[in-house]
């Protein structure tokens, strides 16, 4: 059996035993879900050292642990499952949000059962979209990690959680229906026996097709990315997800969105890049700089994350069009970097804002002093998110401003410039809400009486800060895995 199989077979038994699991007993519930989560991310580890074994030995193929199983022979649809140095980083990336984001779930009490049915469909889509090479085994693990959201945010969530759910689900659908023209366009013109990536790749898409089909399937990966001017789901999505489901979300559900555009648009159409790469530059750049003022704007502390990851997110798709390897080492760099460190966000939001009882952060002051643990992590996130060296956010930013800038063309570098502002406004927002909400005098009565981070939390923190201080202390381990993997796709 290919080892590959694990990461969608693990979530499928845990949600047999859970569907199986009276829905009184949380206590059983909370148990498989913590000692799935562990083992998926016990196997990502093992993954990541067998590729690496792999690799040191020689075996240079595009993808490793290859497989192919027939499943519409009539149509030429496989189940063709693989991977390559960015796959696994992000399969790591994700077993490590569903372990951290089952922790922060602990305290769940409302339809445990049911909540987390939804959340390991969602995970289920996630981990098979990264490990699968066919286009249409691609969209339908696409689609399988998208529904599941309306459900999560509709009936658990907050705020206006149904208009939030059904806004997110139509500018997803939206998008899902481009993406499908997209990947019908670039089978059909390739003249492919199968819609395996690698064979498509070994064809020559005609320019003229490229021209149609690479906007097509940009955009529609692009708006899980948070493209402007049809990001603006992701703000109202986040504020009202479950604590847990916006970690998932923003720390790994929107990396599909800059995975597909490089492994499928970038791959597979490099003529048709070239020729939008000016449209595409201006409306990330514009994502990159309108998501850090929207940030500066917000007093809600998950909006003001939500427009965060807008900003970060359009940072990759704007590093991944300027076509050159050191720019997209840092644009999967920055995937890996920001879906930690946003997740690490979400998860100590969610510990306030369950103390507290508000987001907002004009009611919130010196809580250093009543809540160290979850102050010293969120100072440690936000030092991340501003590019502190030392730090995930600090590798993944040089790379992709050093990269951009070589890039020979006026227009590129002067659009770097521009976006290299961002940097600025992020430190702006970041050190607000640190000194805001962290430090002075406490002036609520009811905040002096709040304690610190319970077991749970602290799980989940450390581990997530564990990763982003490892990401920024030793980044040549997964830098030299990304970089040989772009040898496949910029040809």
């Amino acid at each position: 059996m290919n080892f590959l199989y694990l990461f969608v077979l693990v979530p499928l038994v845990m949600m047999g035993v859970i569907a199986l699991t009276r829905g009184e007993n949380t206590k059983m519930i909370k148990g498989v879900m913590a000692a799935g989560s562990s083992l998926q991310l016990i196997l990502s580890f093992v993954l990541l050292y067998l590729f690496v074994t792999m690799r040191s030995n020689g075996m240079d193929d595009d993808m490793l642990f290859r497989s192919d199983l027939q499943w519409f022979p009539s149509l030429n649809i496989e189940l063709g499952f693989g991977v390559d140095g960015i796959s696994v980083l992000m399969i790591v990336l994700s077993a490590i949000i569903v372990f951290t984001g089952t922790f922060t779930s602990w305290s769940m009490s409302d339809k445990v059962k049911e909540y987390f049915l939804w959340f390991l469909m969602l995970s289920i889509g996630v981990f098979g979209f990264f490990i699968t090479v066919d286009l249409f085994a691609m969209f339908m693990f696409y689609e399988v990690a998208l529904i599941p959201m309306y459900l999560l945010i509709g009936v658990w969530g907050t705020g206006k959680k149904e208009y939030s759910a059904m806004k997110l689900t139509l500018m997803l659908m939206g998008g899902s229906a481009f993406l499908l023209l997209g990947i019908l366009g670039i089978y059909f013109s390739s003249g492919a026996s199968s819609m395996n990536l690698l064979e498509i790749a070994q064809t020559h898409i005609p320019v003229a097709a490229q021209k149609w089909f690479f906007p097509i399937t940009f955009l529609g990966f692009g708006v899980l990315g948070a493209l402007f001017p049809f990001h603006t789901w992701s703000p109202d999505g986040h504020a009202s997800a479950p604590t847990a489901v916006s970690m998932l979300h923003a720390g790994v559900l929107m990396k599909l969105g800059g995975y597909g555009c490089l492994r499928v648009a970038i791959f597979l159409m490099p003529e048709g890049a070239e020729i939008y790469t000016t449209l595409f530059l201006v409306l990330t750049g514009i994502s990159v700089i309108y998501g850090a003022l929207g940030a500066i704007g917000q007093s809600d502390l998950k909006y003001i994350n939500a427009y965060s990851s807008v900003s970060h997110c359009g940072m990759v798709l704007f590093a991944i069009l300027m076509l050159n390897k050191t720019a997209m080492t840092g644009a999967v760099m920055q995937m890996l970097s920001h879906g930690l460190m946003t997740a690490l966000f979400f998860s100590l939001i969610g510990a306030i804002y369950g103390r507290t009882h508000t987001r907002n952060i004009w009611e919130m002051a010196g809580l250093a002093r009543i809540m160290p643990f979850l102050c010293v992590s969120w100072v440690i996130a936000g030092m991340a998110n501003l590019g502190l060296p030392g730090l995930s956010g600090f590798v993944s930013e040089m790379n992709i401003f050093v990269g951009s800038f070589q890039h020979p063309d006026m227009f590129h570098r002067v659009i770097t410039i521009i976006a290299c502002c961002s940097i600025v406004v992020t430190a702006v927002y970041q050190l607000r809400v640190i000194g805001k909400i962290h430090f002075g005098t406490v002036e609520n009565e009811h905040h002096k009486m709040l304690t610190d981070a319970t077991w749970f939390e602290r799980v989940s923190a450390i581990t997530l800060i564990l990763f982003v201080g490892l990401v920024g202390c030793l980044p040549s381990f997964p830098m030299d895995i990304i970089t040989k993997s772009l040898d496949i796709i910029i040809r």
